[in-house]
């Protein structure tokens, strides 16, 4: 029997849906990537993403009140976003949902970007472990419980 307490608290503290409110839409995610691979001025998010310039104001908006971006003037009367502790701490869950598309949505002429680890040389082959003992993370080896 499912204990509804336990339940009622997993679904009223979501973490996921939480996460998602603020970075679920397909063009914060986005300006996330460009930002992890180096854009960091408007005018190459505008020209990379072909993003609506209002949906990207909004964006840029929403990331630095959460404390993912942060605005950094580089010039007189101009400023770039680089992306914040938070926003780097990010960079696993893009890597994942990268190689998950190319795996299951692939392009046909293959993936479109490749990571090198800088450390070895080697295409970097991203996976989720655990922190204690190095063994691979899956649905299949976790189990859940109240927090």
């Amino acid at each position: 029997m499912i204990d509804s307490d336990a339940l009622d608290r997993r679904f009223r503290g979501e973490s996921v849906g939480r996460a998602l409110d603020l970075v679920g839409e397909k063009w914060t995610l986005l300006i996330l990537r460009e930002a992890f691979f180096g854009v960091r001025r408007y005018g190459q998010f505008v020209r990379n993403l072909n993003v609506p310039r209002p949906t990207l104001s909004a964006r840029l908006k929403t990331l630095v009140e959460a404390g993912l971006l942060q605005r950094v003037p580089y010039a007189e009367d101009r400023e770039e976003y680089r992306l914040t502790e938070a926003g780097l701490e990010l960079f696993p869950a893009i890597v994942i949902l990268m190689k998950w598309g190319d795996r299951h949505v692939p392009d046909p002429d293959g993936p479109p970007i490749v990571l090198e680890h800088s450390g070895c040389g080697k295409p970097a082959d991203a996976f989720l472990a655990c922190r204690c003992c190095g063994e691979e993370i899956t649905a299949h080896n976790v189990t859940a419980h109240p927090g």
